[in-house]
């Protein structure tokens, strides 16, 4: 039996906007708030919502995953009880590999290995990255991770390799298909296709060694197993293309640890709730990330606005805006 019957996405939207029309400055953080703190009732863990605006936003480079990023989880995560561990909710697209390494070892260095995290919707490229350094991942019906093939000045690595080496094989087959192939490969400097190399097996040597030292640590054959799963989702013969949209069903299938969202009807509720909360905030406002917890403190990044000031918003002390400057 239900002990909660939450909002739909269409509430919720009528909740935040009475708010407004109550000039309430603050309608959309204090929505969201409301409903991650019911999160954290339901689940009795700390709750870090870690949300990019790139579906709003798309081409905004501040959705990525950044350096900044660390900067919003030291102060999301200062106070906590660590002891009761924590789930983060990620929706991204991914970013820079530097920064997702980086982020992860932090995140290990603050909560261990229990951390589960959970997609309400895309956690993508070095997205899944983080959910794989997890102890497991809840996931939806509607819920997708992607492939974890790197991109270098937006090219899959993956992609650049297979053309080349099919070039030196078209090539050696039949030395008139060299003028096609030089106008393709002159693109490609030499240096490049070593970094695409180097790329590839950092992403691949991380993800394995996350699988490995947590979601899986416990069964013994862990390496394979990590190695299995790191081949697939690397593999961009396999996968097609990098926006390729992973659902849950193949992530049991290549063996990742999968709590199903639905089996818990509140926890569902409460978790989409929530999604549909920071949905509506990107929606209404110039805010292209956001990292909140259960404690209403929260870092807001803003684009698109020249020589933007760092500060703390008049509304509530514990909401810190930083809006980076553009290139």
């Amino acid at each position: 039996m239900r002990c909660i019957l939450l909002p739909n996405f269409n509430e919720i939207f009528n909740e935040a906007r009475a708010l407004v029309a109550n000039n309430r400055g603050d309608a959309y953080d204090v929505t969201r708030q409301k409903y991650i703190n019911l999160l954290h009732n339901i689940t009795g863990r700390n709750i870090i919502a870690y949300y990019s605006g790139f579906l709003t936003q798309p081409a905004v480079r501040e959705t990525n995953i950044t350096d900044m990023d660390k900067n919003g989880f030291m102060t999301v995560i200062n106070k906590m009880d660590r002891s009761i561990g924590l789930d983060l909710i990620l929706h991204t697209p991914g970013g820079d590999l530097a920064a997702t390494e980086s982020l992860v070892e932090y995140l290990h260095m603050m909560f261990g290995k229990d951390i589960r995290a959970i997609i309400p919707q895309i956690s993508m490229s070095a997205g899944t990255m983080i959910a794989c350094a997890c102890k497991s991942i809840v996931m939806g019906k509607q819920s997708s991770l992607g492939p974890i093939d790197p991109q270098l000045n937006g090219l899959p690595a993956s992609g650049v390799l297979e053309e080349f080496e099919r070039a030196v094989e078209e090539v050696g087959k039949n030395p008139k298909c060299m003028p096609v192939w030089r106008v393709i490969l002159e693109k490609y400097h030499p240096t490049f296709l070593g970094s695409c190399e180097k790329a590839i097996d950092w992403s691949r040597d991380l993800a394995q060694k996350w699988l490995s030292n947590n979601m899986l640590s416990e069964r013994t054959d862990c390496s394979k197993a990590a190695a299995a799963i790191v081949d697939y989702l690397s593999d961009h013969s396999k996968t097609k293309a990098h926006a390729r949209h992973i659902g849950i069903t193949e992530c049991e299938r290549i063996g990742l640890r999968i709590e199903k969202l639905e089996d818990d009807n509140d926890f569902q509720d409460a978790v989409l709730s929530v999604h549909h909360a920071f949905m509506l905030s990107f929606l209404n406002s110039q805010a292209v990330k956001i990292i909140e917890n259960h404690s209403d403190t929260r870092i807001i990044f803003n684009a698109n606005r020249p020589n933007p000031p760092t500060q703390m918003s008049p509304v509530r002390k514990q909401t810190q805006n930083l809006e980076p400057k553009e290139e």
